[in-house]
């Protein structure tokens, strides 16, 4: 029997209360509390390095984004050095672009191009001659109040000095 141990019932006093609070059955050692000790210090120790890490990653991952779309641009832009490469599409780019035609060749240039403009009711048109009613007071005042209020420099409304040629008297 030497090295096993037998188990005993054991009754708890009459005076005690039924029920006990788990964390008052819990003992703590010296070697719990110093491996406690070490986790939280290695916490604080690797958090700052830990989340500069995160950072870091974040940024490479925004870094590989753009170098993807500026990849995409350079390969559109080499598609596009291709292209001019080629004599007929510069060709087509002086045909539509610069309105160039081959000798020979008759161009026409559309104006209207399907888009129509309503300008409203059409006034109708009369034989007898009509005056116009301005008031030039009201317009002269408008004039000056804009250029008044305006925030460009005087230089600006005006234009560049115009230099005059000195006034020669004429011969007698």
């Amino acid at each position: 029997m030497a090295g096993r141990s037998r188990h005993l019932p054991v009754e708890l006093p009459a005076d005690a209360p039924a029920s006990t609070p788990w964390f008052r059955n819990l003992e703590i050692s010296g070697f719990t509390v110093t491996v406690l000790v070490l986790i939280i210090g290695a916490l604080v120790v690797l958090a700052p390095s830990l989340r500069i890490l995160v950072e870091q990653q974040q940024e490479i991952a925004a870094l590989e984004a753009r170098v993807a779309e500026q990849e995409r641009a350079v390969e559109g832009l080499s598609s596009e050095i291709d292209r001019w490469s080629d004599p007929a599409y510069i060709e087509s780019q002086a045909r539509d672009r610069l309105l160039y035609v081959k000798p020979g060749d008759i161009s026409y240039l559309v104006i209207d191009d399907g888009a129509t403009i309503d300008v409203g009711p059409v006034q109708p048109v009369s034989d007898e001659i009509q005056r116009t009613r301005i008031d030039w007071s009201r317009a002269v005042l408008s004039s000056v109040l804009t250029a008044a209020l305006t925030d460009l420099p005087a230089v600006e409304l005006v234009g560049p000095e115009i230099e005059t040629p000195p006034a020669t008297e004429p011969a007698p």
